[in-house]
């Protein structure tokens, strides 16, 4: 019915701008305050944009169908939001392993952290996050 419909719409908009206001803040935060500068809070900033293109790439279109009661995607679209979210899904599970690698890091061997985990070795870990679920997703 209509009522569910719209009810549909205002619960997933609630959710979608609950989302972009916390991965906002995250990334806000952690851009702005030079003590954020760590391994720690590099992933984290990767994971919020990450956070922020999968909940991008369903919530818009599902609330467009329930705003104007349609049901149906034109196959490039479909195609371009499956592989977007495997991407983006794809490279958050992987990102969480990075991240679970620098704190088993942080924790177990704290005298070798500093060498073991660097800028570059962040950046790099974090590229082939993005890289390799990008390459799942194709």
């Amino acid at each position: 019915t209509r009522k569910l419909q719209l009810l549909h719409f205002g619960l997933f908009l609630g959710i979608y701008l609950a989302a972009l206001l916390g991965n906002g803040l995250i990334l806000t935060t952690v851009s702005c305050d030079h003590h954020l500068h760590t391994p720690m809070y590099f992933f984290l900033l990767n994971l919020a944009l990450l956070d922020l293109g999968t909940i991008t790439t369903t919530v818009p279109k599902a609330m467009a169908n329930s705003l104007w009661d349609t049901k149906t995607i034109s196959y490039s679209r479909c195609t371009a939001q499956v592989f977007l979210l495997v991407f983006l899904i794809g490279g958050e599970y992987l990102l969480l392993i990075v991240m679970a690698y620098d704190r088993y890091v942080a924790i177990c061997k704290p005298l070798l952290y500093g060498t073991l985990i660097n800028g570059k070795t962040c950046v790099n870990m974090a590229a082939a996050a993005w890289g390799s679920g990008f390459l799942n997703s194709l």
